[in-house]
């Protein structure tokens, strides 16, 4: 990789002088504060920012951005925090935008089945402000993630399988590119065939093209009945032949989740509950009261032709979310079976065809290596997660650890899938894109050389760049 290079310290003092004069008391350089703004739900090393502003407006992001051009200061937008891959890690310093204070709703048209939002805006409170409507946003990573850092890392989530990823839910983005101008991509329009798609563009760009400023988004119409419930499998390869076969004759099922049998005994410990220690699937079944009903009844028919010992199902919002709640607590969870760990997430996302036998490949080579690791996933697209319990002062473990990891991607890139379905790129896994993307990585460079000649925008993050300066 080539070597960054940090601004000047007389580039960064003119930069943090310029930003107190400006921003006052929204201009902290404490220390504490930085290291929070730097990556900590990773295993990897916290490097932190030389300061964090609060912008209010796109105006003041744009001041923020056309400053930093000007000096070659590093600008890291910040989001929720939940990223996993190190994306809000300052290997060079500089600042942090965080953009909690634009937070607002600017504008919810139901007829339209769209909200306009700030980025700093969290999707739970966003859909606790659209239940009157009857509306929501259905996109769910687990975490409470800001809109802006959904965007950002093109998230996905345990609804998936109906309602895709982020890319397929945003119509139109607000964004300060790196020297400060104020860019609207896409429209209001459910689709558009005019010029590039700038949109798709800056989602999934993880901070490295342009800071998000607004969002346009698409709303859903929340489903008169949900059903939810468990079904346990024998083995891996029942649970995903129920998914394979639910997916090919077009079951309208909301979200379907796969848990293996140590991730079930976590979350038994974790969240008080009673569930067989088998590979479960978690589903729900959407829609009409009847609908919903007709497609639990088919579930529990597919699930049992696989071979399910047990299937149960209910359509109490208390018992649903109780078991939901227990699936986003996975991470803690699994923490909880190594006290004083450290946890590792990774990810990746293969043909559906392929699911078993990656995931039985992974669940294999962590016991060869003697590691402790829970595995789980979003089976209805084929996304699935590794959560590792190590120990950071046991260099033959950390070995272990980024052989397993280095195994599961290239597993899932030799079967046609990629290196990560969810979590993006970052830092963590720049080596596997530039083995994923060939030669198309040479065009992901020339853009972002195009759009940020200064790097100044996330430098460090997804591949490797010139060393920044003007």
């Amino acid at each position: 990789m080539d070597q960054l290079v940090k601004p000047a310290d007389t580039a960064v003092e003119a930069v943090r002088a310029a930003l107190k004069e400006t921003f006052g008391d929204r201009l902290q350089t404490g220390a504490t504060l930085c290291e929070q703004h730097a990556n900590t739900a990773t295993g990897r090393g916290t490097q932190p920012p030389d300061m964090v502003v609060y912008p209010e407006t796109t105006q003041e992001v744009a001041t923020i951005a056309r400053l930093c051009h000007a000096h070659c200061v590093p600008l890291i937008p910040f989001g929720a925090g939940s990223s996993l891959e190190g994306q809000l890690n300052a290997p060079c310093g500089g600042v942090s935008i965080d953009m909690m204070k634009m937070d607002t709703i600017k504008e919810i048209n139901p007829e339209d089945l769209i909200a306009v939002v700030g980025p700093g805006i969290t999707r739970k409170r966003l859909n606790t402000e659209l239940r009157h409507t009857g509306l929501q946003f259905p996109i769910d990573p687990g975490a409470d993630a800001s809109i802006g850092g959904m965007c950002a890392t093109r998230a996905s989530g345990t609804n998936a399988v109906r309602y895709g990823t982020m890319a397929e839910n945003v119509l139109s983005l607000e964004a300060v590119m790196a020297d400060g101008t104020v860019i609207r991509t896409g429209s209001r329009a459910v689709k558009s065939a005019a010029g590039y798609d700038l949109t798709r563009l800056l989602i999934g760009s993880e901070g490295t093209l342009g800071i998000i400023t607004e969002v346009t988004l698409r709303l859903r119409g929340i489903p008169e009945e949900t059903i939810g419930g468990v079904a346990g499998f024998p083995d891996l390869d029942s649970a995903v032949a129920a998914v394979i076969i639910m997916v090919q004759i077009g079951l309208d099922v909301g979200r379907v989740e796969l848990l293996d049998p140590t991730q079930i005994r976590a979350c038994n410990a974790y969240s008080n509950l009673t569930l067989p220690e088998v590979p479960t699937l978690f589903f729900e079944c959407t829609g009409t009261d009847a609908a919903a009903r007709d497609t639990a009844r088919l579930f529990a028919e597919i699930a049992e032709e696989q071979g399910a010992q047990s299937i149960e199902w209910t359509a109490a919002r208390e018992a649903r979310n109780k078991l939901w709640q227990a699936r986003h607590d996975s991470y803690w969870a699994a923490l909880a079976l190594r006290p004083g760990c450290k946890g590792l997430v990774s990810d990746a996302c293969v043909p559906i065809s392929e699911l078993a036998a990656n995931i039985t490949a992974a669940r294999d080579d962590l016991e060869a290596r003697g590691l402790i690791g829970t595995i789980l996933g979003h089976v209805g697209d084929g996304n699935f997660h590794v959560v590792l319990m190590t120990d950071p002062e046991d260099s033959a473990e950390a070995e272990h650890v980024e052989a397993f990891l280095k195994g599961i991607t290239q597993r899932a890139q030799a079967c046609g899938g990629t290196c990560t379905g969810e979590h993006g790129i970052g830092q963590g896994k720049i080596a596997s894109l530039a083995d994923e993307a060939g030669a198309s990585l040479g065009v992901m460079q020339a853009v972002k050389a195009a759009l940020d000649p200064r790097n100044i925008l996330n430098p460090g993050k997804m591949f490797a760049v010139a060393g920044q300066g003007a």
